[in-house]
């Protein structure tokens, strides 16, 4: 399945995306998406993970989520938007991103791809809420949260250490009645395509 945006499309998070993991995962990418840890993380473990991931997938049916890569409208791998985990009988889902490439960041990349995913998973998941997790280092993602109406919720106080300073982790929430719908937040944030010159 892709779900197509103005600026990304969400794609089948397939091999060109498995291949530059290694390069997104020893990357300051990570070192936000991960609320300030440096793993460094070999070709050799990282396919360890991912077969683990996939065979405790295979025995825990109940727990599911539906990756997706992000990549521009010409094609190119950007990264990782999805949802982690979704709580069937409560119709709950967790989302996660992690954008790879430092120079699609704050240019609508991330937004258009959040605003495709809440759409997705309200309108074709049956979703009750969407929520996600960030520290309070990462000014970017709680601007954005705030910006597509996200509403925060939950402080976990002193929850990552990141050089050496603790931050908090911050949770945000969005309920479908909340959700206008993707048309009408494309509107309010004036998003738009871009022609390419």
């Amino acid at each position: 399945m892709m779900l197509e945006g103005l600026l990304v499309d969400l794609v089948p998070l397939n091999k060109p995306f498995r291949e530059l993991e290694h390069k997104w995962r020893n990357h300051v990418a990570s070192w936000w998406a991960s609320g300030g840890e440096w793993p460094i993380t070999t070709k050799a473990a990282l396919e360890r993970q991912q077969a683990e991931w996939l065979e405790w997938k295979s025995n825990n049916e109940g727990v599911r989520g539906v990756p997706f890569g992000i990549q521009t409208k010409d094609g190119q791998p950007l990264g990782y938007f999805g949802i982690n985990w979704i709580a069937e009988p409560h119709r709950l889902a967790m989302l996660g991103a992690k954008i790879g490439e430092p120079e699609y960041w704050g240019g609508g990349y991330g937004t258009d791809a959040l605003l495709l995913l809440v759409d997705y998973a309200f309108d074709w998941l049956d979703i009750r809420k969407c929520w996600l997790m960030t520290t309070s280092m990462n000014d970017r993602v709680q601007r954005q949260m705030e910006k597509v109406g996200f509403m925060f919720e939950v402080r976990q106080r002193k929850g990552a250490l990141a050089e050496g300073k603790w931050y908090d982790w911050l949770a945000y929430g969005l309920m479908r009645e909340e959700w206008p719908g993707r048309a009408a937040m494309l509107e309010k944030l004036g998003l738009e395509a871009r022609v390419k010159a």
